[in-house]
């Protein structure tokens, strides 16, 4: 299992070793000790979600509150998807900037992103299924979006699926009416990088 650690800081690319023979593929998507051993402290495992998603859809920009937040290891065993990760955090040197990386069932890669970190996806084919393991429950009140086709974000969606399809972006409800990045400032909603700079000290002891 390989780590990258993104452009924007506190976010990876984890790539697992796979296992393949005849019968199928045996993998390993998260190990604790070499986690630990790239991010520098230990990814505590508090609820495990899973999505699944027509080509087109678009989650996110998703973020919430600092403190707690919300960590998110993140892949996709079946289909593809697009996932984003974004700098919110007020004052960090990257704020503003966004990487991605391809989650697919071939490669078979995962994505983490420590608090303070917003989160987005596009799937590029039907059925595109995405599993998250977060460090704190899912509590509605602590948890925000920006509009992911903000042009202040600047993030390149596709055009196309997996397959060559053009597609359109399909959001939800809520994440159609989520704030811009300079309306979530203005009213102060964003993470402070000083806050998570100081949780990450804590849990480093």
């Amino acid at each position: 299992m390989t780590y990258r650690e993104l452009d924007v800081p506190g976010a990876w690319e984890i790539t697992p070793r796979q296992h393949g023979d005849p019968r199928g593929v045996f993998l390993e998507f998260f190990q604790g000790a070499p986690f630990a051993a790239a991010a520098g402290y230990e990814f505590t495992v508090a609820q495990g979600n899973l999505s699944v998603s027509a080509a087109g859809v678009l989650r996110g920009v998703h973020f919430a509150d600092v403190p707690p937040g919300q960590a998110k290891y993140v892949t996709c065993p079946r289909g593809a998807v697009l996932d984003v990760v974004v700098d919110l955090r007020v004052g960090s040197p990257t704020f503003g900037t966004w990487d991605s990386v391809l989650l697919d069932d071939t490669d078979r890669r995962a994505i983490f992103l420590s608090e303070g970190l917003g989160h987005a996806f596009f799937s590029l084919e039907d059925d595109s299924t995405v599993m998250y393991l977060c460090s704190t429950p899912y509590a509605p009140g602590r948890e925000h979006g920006v509009h992911p086709l903000d042009p202040d974000l600047g993030i390149s969606w596709p055009t196309t699926d997996r397959h060559g399809n053009a597609v359109a972006p399909q959001l939800s409800a809520k994440d159609q009416s989520a704030p811009s990045l300079q309306e979530a400032i203005s009213s102060g909603l964003l993470p402070r990088f000083d806050d998570t700079v100081a949780l990450d000290a804590s849990r480093r002891g």
